[in-house]
């Protein structure tokens, strides 16, 4: 399965191709990359596995969230996933479905429920409700939530549902290393999507890399509460950039295209400015201008990693229900972009030590606003 990985991390960069809070800590989680011959710990699923091997008669289909299947970010990457599935399984059956706003979640699930779909994923946190209600009307029926766990009642995780997360807060803190070792103006921007546990993870994590190499640089902090909304994004990136922020990371979507776009009009007029995208290289797909690209970096999440994964194993009979699978540093499942065209050396080799001590535990990084104020103050 490990080699299957890295093929398909090679696979989803030549085509271009979010909140494990509620885990952390929890003994139900699921590490990975555990020493398992299948890459992680599954249990057997009494619901409708039959296909295995070539999976014939078996079918995976996702919901995206509001950004759509073209976002440029974890929608794009977790349908390159369920893509890359169907092209190495062509007898299985893929698709997605759309949802243009939050009140398209449920009707969405319920239709994947009503046809019969093997494994249904539902794309983004936000969908925590409305699959949990649905899972409940089916409970013959197997789903996936990316970037949440999802509890019952009696909060205990749900059989039918597998929660898919990972260690968003690891990977922002190697690009916040980044960032700190290429800012000129000692002041550096984040923007965040919907205020929320899981991009406080992205939030924290960015945080302390910055201040791990330099806790003087100033860091401008702003939510867009809203993942779809490019011009609020590019009025934020303006004001941060006005401001004497050079460098901004974003995770946000849609929202974080207006980003680029605003640092790629800043660059036009002379200015050095950079930004840092999030989920997928974007480099690969945005920030382009005349002389360059104005990515600096993206902080790279493995979301069609994580789908393959899962859609493989349920197809072929182990379907890891109730179960919370957490994809971190050690297995890839975040990181920094394979794009480092304008990283220096010294940058990459401090991102390779960092990473290093996080794995083997001399950096704690953190994950919320308590346990970086923590960090702050250890430093």
């Amino acid at each position: 399965m490990k080699k299957r990985f890295m093929m398909l991390v090679s696979s989803a960069l030549a085509a271009g191709a979010i909140l494990a809070g509620c885990g952390e800590g929890n003994d139900d989680t699921t590490p990975v990359n555990d020493g398992a011959d299948n890459g992680n710990e599954v249990t057997e699923n009494d619901g409708n596995n039959e296909a295995a091997g070539d999976g014939e008669g078996f079918s995976a289909k996702m919901v995206t969230d509001v950004g759509g299947v073209d976002d440029r970010s974890f929608n794009e990457s977790a349908w390159a996933g369920l893509t890359m599935f169907g092209e190495d399984y062509p007898d299985v059956e893929v698709d997605y479905i759309q949802s243009s706003d939050a009140s398209d979640y449920a009707p969405n699930l319920n239709r994947l429920a009503r046809e019969g779909t093997d494994l249904s994923f539902a794309i983004g946190f936000l969908m925590l409700d409305d699959i949990r209600t649905v899972a409940e009307q089916s409970p013959d029926q197997n789903f996936a939530l990316v970037d949440d766990v999802v509890r019952d009642d009696n909060d205990e995780l749900v059989e039918n549902i597998a929660n898919l997360t990972f260690a968003e807060h690891e990977g922002s803190f190697l690009v916040g290393v980044v960032a700190a070792m290429h800012t000129e103006t000692d002041h550096i921007g984040f923007i965040g999507g919907v205020e929320s546990p899981l991009i406080k993870k992205f939030e924290s994590g960015f945080k302390a890399g910055v201040k791990y190499v330099n806790p003087d640089i100033e860091i401008s902090v702003q939510y867009a509460q809203d993942f779809n909304d490019a011009s609020r994004g590019q009025q934020i990136a303006d004001t941060m950039y006005g401001n004497g922020a050079d460098i901004i990371y974003h995770a946000a979507g849609g929202t974080g295209n207006g980003l680029f776009t605003e640092a790629i009009d800043r660059a036009q007029n002379g200015e050095n400015v950079w930004a840092i995208g999030v989920d997928q290289d974007q480099a690969l797909t945005e920030g382009e201008w005349a002389e360059g690209n104005v990515i600096l970096t993206s902080m790279v999440k493995r979301v069609d990693q994580a789908v393959y994964q899962v859609a493989e194993d349920t197809m072929n009979g182990n379907f890891p229900g109730g179960e919370i699978l957490e994809f971190g540093l050690e297995d890839d499942g975040v990181g920094i972009a394979e794009t480092r065209d304008n990283v220096s050396e010294e940058a990459i080799e401090a991102v390779e030590e960092y990473e290093a001590m996080i794995l083997n535990g001399e950096i704690e990084v953190p994950q919320n606003d308590e346990e970086y104020d923590e960090f702050e103050d250890s430093l």
